[in-house]
């Protein structure tokens, strides 16, 4: 475990399992929300998240959580392809609806993990629900398919459950 990516649909847990698996294993997290934001909040360009994110891929390790820019498949699937593990958080839909509104609630006092400074809870929950409602379009056992083709040559772990999102760490890392 060496370069490792972490990701799924919103809410389901990727920053939190991220940040315990690097304080385990030792390896850098990138959290790509805080590459692709800005501290006020905006999206950078285009060039500048594309240029960060092959310097991330080129480095000997890491663990790199998040999904990046919807439209921007191409960065997505370089970085399984580098990856040498593959963990998808896929948590059932009635799930992560209600993780995203207790994310929100709690987000009201307090920043929620892996959240980029500066950013509106409310426009950020409004848009993980936007996603939320795309997501079938692209999470799908389509998906899962070519994602264990992908990794026969790689360690996949595929989290279907808050108990085994809770256990990973101490099931998995040695």
């Amino acid at each position: 475990m060496k370069k490792v990516a972490v990701f799924g649909k919103p809410a389901n847990g990727k920053s939190t399992l991220s940040k315990r698996l690097a304080s385990a294993t030792g390896i850098k997290l990138y959290a790509l929300d805080s590459i692709l934001y800005e501290q006020n909040g905006q999206e950078i360009d285009r060039e500048s998240y594309e240029e960060a994110h092959e310097n991330i891929l080129s480095s000997e390790e890491w663990i790199i959580e998040g999904f990046g820019p919807i439209n921007s498949l191409n960065s997505f699937h370089r970085r399984l392809e580098e990856a040498d593990t593959l963990i998808y958080i896929e948590l059932p839909y009635l799930v992560t609806y209600w993780l995203v509104a207790k994310r929100f609630i709690k987000g009201l006092v307090k920043k929620p993990e892996g959240w980029p400074d500066g950013s509106s809870i409310l426009k950020g929950t409004l848009n993980s629900y936007r996603v939320l409602k795309l997501c079938p379009q692209f999470w799908n056992n389509g998906f899962l398919q070519k994602l264990e083709k992908l990794s026969e040559n790689k360690t996949l772990y595929v989290i279907r459950s808050i108990s085994e999102l809770n256990n990973f760490i101490e099931e998995n890392v040695q």
